[in-house]
């Protein structure tokens, strides 16, 4: 592979993840149509849908660890928010990882759309205004966040995101949750997420281990800075940008697919 190729990976791997810290994602909703696009668009030989959700499995892996370690410092981690979500989502992207073998590969483009589709419309619902509540009086629907978490586990496992992205609107909209808190806590939940995405991804050999391994060095070096710059940043700008980011993903695939 030539310095090109890449330094294209590794740009596509390092916007990512930075914006996979900033907004508590864990940025396969930009590399998975950055991956899809952008390397036939430049020339490059096209990775086929397979190989870019093995490929965003790991990334998003490591991505959201390094996210999260920017965050383990300042009451956002909500620990039994982690706990209930983080163990019905390694549950459900296992199975949903190990099951899209069996999908074709418009059927996992289709699964993408649809996953975009329902977070970019959250993502426009109005939210109440729970930003100013203290971390320590912050309650969630227990029994829902579990199905919730199970059915973006599943479909999030389905095209190797890890979920981050439906997380948030979902913890925004659904549970109540802050916005600062939400992104700490999906951080976490997506890395447990990615763990239960990565092994399915890797037993079934969807995996291509070069173009992971750049993302891997892209996603180790910007997604804590990605995460610093969320830390200070307006929580508002910080859900504008996601709500943009997730509705052009969303559009984009859909015209594709029709």
């Amino acid at each position: 592979m030539d310095i090109a190729w890449i330094l294209t990976i590794l740009l596509i791997g390092f916007i990512g993840s930075f914006v996979s810290g900033m907004l508590g994602i864990g940025g396969a909703i930009i590399n998975f149509p950055m991956l899809l696009y952008i390397p036939p668009l430049l020339g490059f030989a096209a990775f086929s849908a397979h190989e870019v959700s093995g490929i965003s499995a790991l990334q998003v892996l490591f991505a959201s660890l390094a996210g999260v370690w920017v965050y383990r410092k300042g009451g956002y981690l909500n620990k039994s928010l982690i706990i209930y979500m983080g163990s019905a989502i390694l549950t459900g992207s296992f199975v949903g990882s190990f099951g899209s073998k069996f999908l074709s590969e418009s059927g996992i483009n289709i699964v993408y759309g649809i996953l975009a589709l329902i977070a970019a419309v959250m993502m426009f619902i109005p939210k109440k205004q729970i930003d100013d509540k203290p971390m320590q009086e912050v309650t969630f629907n227990k029994p829902l966040a579990v199905i919730v978490a199970l059915f973006v586990g599943a479909g999030s496992g389905i095209v190797g995101a890890a979920g981050g992205f439906l997380l948030v609107p979902i913890m925004l909209v659904v549970l109540g949750i802050p916005t600062r808190m939400t992104i700490a806590s999906s951080l976490a939940i997506t890395f447990i997420s990615s763990i239960g995405g990565t092994i399915g991804k890797l037993m079934t050999g969807q995996v291509d281990y070069y173009p992971a391994l750049i993302l891997i060095v892209a996603s180790l070096l910007a997604a804590p800075l990605g995460a610093r710059a969320g830390k200070k940043l307006n929580t508002k700008f910080l859900q504008g940008i996601l709500a943009v980011l997730i509705l052009a993903t969303a559009i984009k695939i859909w015209v594709d697919i029709l």
